[in-house]
């Protein structure tokens, strides 16, 4: 093998290599990864970053979605949905934070949490809040606009 033949076959090699270094963090994201949706009542907005399953991506189906969000307990606002979401997307989780939007198997409702709570058994994890919470403290029963960010 000539000098410029093992040249080229490294740097080719190198070249190779490189662009598997520079693409593979990418490659196993998937377009779900950066997933988001505005959620806007009464002069508020709250963006949140989507999970990746099939209860979130049911959710995207349905969207651009009318509903109303209400105040409920002390540390939520609830949203019912017109239809029952796929659940197939249930995985329990314990890092539970104020911010998580999640969905509840008892009635099929969105749970906007904006203070803590524990997980339970009946709670699909959908997404978190982007910025701060200041639009879930926001009190009142309100017309709700659900919109899937591009």
């Amino acid at each position: 093998m000539k000098t410029t033949d093992r040249l080229s076959l490294s740097r080719r090699s190198f070249l190779a290599g490189a662009a598997t270094t520079i693409l593979l963090p990418t490659a196993g994201r998937s377009q779900n990864d950066t997933r988001r949706i505005r959620c806007s009542f009464a002069e508020q907005v709250a963006i949140y970053r989507l999970q990746d399953n099939a209860t979130v991506r049911d959710l995207i189906s349905m969207l651009p979605l009318d509903l109303t969000i209400e105040d409920f307990s002390t540390n939520e606002k609830i949203a019912h949905l017109p239809r029952r979401l796929d659940e197939e997307g249930f995985a329990p989780f314990h890092d539970e934070t104020p911010g998580d939007l999640c969905y509840f198997l008892g009635w099929g409702n969105l749970a906007f949490f904006y203070d803590d709570y524990t997980f339970r058994d009946d709670l699909i994890r959908l997404g978190h809040i982007e910025g701060g919470l200041a639009p879930l403290r926001h009190k009142g029963k309100y017309p709700l606009r659900i919109e899937l960010l591009s």
